[in-house]
């Protein structure tokens, strides 16, 4: 066997070498990469049907429904072209059956009371991560303009509430306690909080009634008979606040989208 025949041979082997090598690496590049795109979709079919299930039942539309319905299902086919070993068609079915409640009016969810800084805090998380959510599927042109604008006001102005609602269960305490200063001073950061969202004239309504409320206390005196009062007058207001956004009155008054 001449040099020329060994060189070739040797060069033949140091290429199928190569070619198996860089076969392999490819290999393990498409798993990796389709092993981070499944646990990516799985995150966002999570993410979003945490936010469903959590966010307070009041506080959700039907649009913003939709919008995590929507989510969940992009994730699910995305999960089923990835041939993804989780109980996807169990998850998808389950998304077009609330798909189907909610476009039928028959998906209700409990409303839930923010009576603690920790509840608070925790639905304000939820509040900014489905934000963020909005944010995300806007700029990856999922959703137009006009829907991201309508939605991400309406989301802040659920921010907003969130805090109102912490501090309308303060001053309700307090009155109970007859510690009227402290409860005046908690309808004022109450109201201050629902007037950061000037545009929504549901949160003007409830600016106004703060207002209204907070006046009645001023007017009160400090003996037992005035104090019995200011409980019968603050009943109206309670079941007025804890009926905010369960009526469907003001979704045809509040325009949140101007």
């Amino acid at each position: 066997m001449d040099t020329t025949t060994i060189v070739l041979i040797l060069a033949a082997l140091v290429a199928a070498s190569i070619i198996i090598i860089v076969a392999i690496q490819m290999r393990e590049r498409s798993k990796i990469e389709r092993a981070r795109r499944t646990a990516s979709q799985e995150d966002q079919y999570k993410r979003a049907n945490r936010l469903l299930n959590e966010i307070p039942g009041q506080y959700l539309t039907p649009d913003l429904k939709l919008l995590l319905i929507k989510r969940m299902e992009e994730a699910c086919n995305e999960l089923l072209a990835l041939k993804s070993a989780l109980p996807v068609n169990e998850w998808l079915g389950a998304a077009q059956q609330l798909r189907k409640q909610v476009l039928e009016n028959n998906d209700s969810r409990s409303p839930v009371k923010i009576d603690s800084p920790e509840k608070s805090n925790y639905v304000k998380e939820l509040l900014q991560s489905l934000f963020k959510m909005i944010e995300g599927l806007h700029k990856a042109g999922k959703i137009d303009n006009a829907t991201a604008k309508k939605n991400l006001k309406y989301v802040l102005f659920l921010v907003h509430k969130t805090h109102a609602d912490l501090h309308v269960f303060q001053a309700r305490d307090y009155v109970r306690q007859n510690q009227i200063r402290k409860a005046i001073h908690a309808y004022h950061l109450a109201s201050t909080e629902m007037g950061k969202s000037r545009d929504n004239p549901l949160a003007m309504k409830a600016v106004k009634s703060f207002r209204t409320r907070i006046k009645e206390l001023e007017a009160m005196s400090t003996d037992d008979q005035k104090a019995a009062e200011g409980h019968e007058g603050q009943s109206k207001l309670d079941r007025d606040w804890d009926t905010f956004l369960h009526d469907d009155e003001w979704k045809k008054k509040a325009d949140y989208d101007d």
